[in-house]
């Protein structure tokens, strides 16, 4: 009775997640099939994979993707494990979690003008005796503020991870003569991977399809399979196409996920 009474509550949450993520993904595979005359073929998954162009944008999205999880996890990581030593965590995570409350559009024009020939950057710059520098529509530019945007996403599950950490665990690898280096190498960073394969999740497979930050920040000089996305649905009018290169990136979130799965490690358990 009460499993059918469960189900019965559930029928909201079934419904929703048939309409809004079995529907769309199914008819973006539908969709694939298609060319731009509206018949049915092979060609665009066929087009892709023979077609260099889309194999080094898929390349060049990879890479990208792959620098920016770096970079999150290189600043993150040693971020999340002081956080968990201050004594005021909660407020300096809300510090750090506040500007994902802003809109993403809003944080993007604030770097456009940070980082413009009149932004304070090259003004500074200027002050000092130096030339005005192209900031602004390179690829440092792109990593900088996608990294920035994608850094609470990384940070989160990595000081969730390592704040649960039992303390004795701590306390006894002390006790044991080791160096807080060697306690956080043998013993943290171990029992934290769960938290930083859930970062890295977090952060390199919506990497995988940015678009906005290409344009405004990269200025198009970047190029990637979410802009390609953009441009067969909203300039050429090539849907099928689209939908190609989406269901492609919908297999390679998956595989990011499989390979990025937990494995049964211990990290997490509930302090002492």
């Amino acid at each position: 009775m009460n499993t059918k009474k469960h189900h019965l509550l559930a029928i909201p949450y079934y419904l929703w997640v048939i309409l809004f993520v079995i529907a769309p993904i199914l008819l973006l595979l539908y969709r694939s099939f298609f060319n731009i005359a509206g018949q049915f073929t092979f060609d665009n998954y066929i087009h892709y994979f023979t077609n260099r162009n889309y194999l080094v944008m898929t390349a060049s999205s990879f890479l990208y993707a792959f620098l920016v999880t770096l970079v999150t996890l290189v600043i993150a990581y040693p971020m999340a494990y002081f956080l968990t030593k201050t004594k005021r965590k909660d407020l300096w995570l809300l510090l750090i979690i506040l500007p994902t409350w802003i809109n993403l559009l809003l944080k993007i024009y604030a770097f456009i003008g940070i980082l413009s020939q009149t932004g304070p950057i090259n003004s500074f710059l200027t002050n000092l005796g130096f030339e005005s520098q192209q900031l602004l529509f390179t690829n440092i530019a792109f990593l900088l503020v996608a990294a920035y945007i994608e850094l609470p996403f990384m940070l989160l599950p990595i000081f969730n991870s390592i704040d649960e950490i039992p303390h004795s665990l701590i306390e006894a690898s002390t006790d044991l003569g080791s160096s807080e280096w060697v306690t956080v190498r043998r013993v943290v960073m171990p029992l934290s991977m769960r938290g930083v394969r859930s970062g890295v999740q977090a952060v390199f497979i919506p990497s995988l399809s940015l678009f906005m930050l290409t344009r405004l920040i990269g200025g198009n000089r970047v190029i990637t399979l979410g802009t390609a996305v953009e441009q067969h649905f909203l300039v050429t009018q090539n849907w099928g196409m689209g939908a190609t290169i989406g269901v492609v990136l919908m297999v390679s979130m998956v595989l990011v996920m499989f390979l990025t799965r937990s494995r049964n490690d211990q990290g997490g358990a509930s302090n002492d």
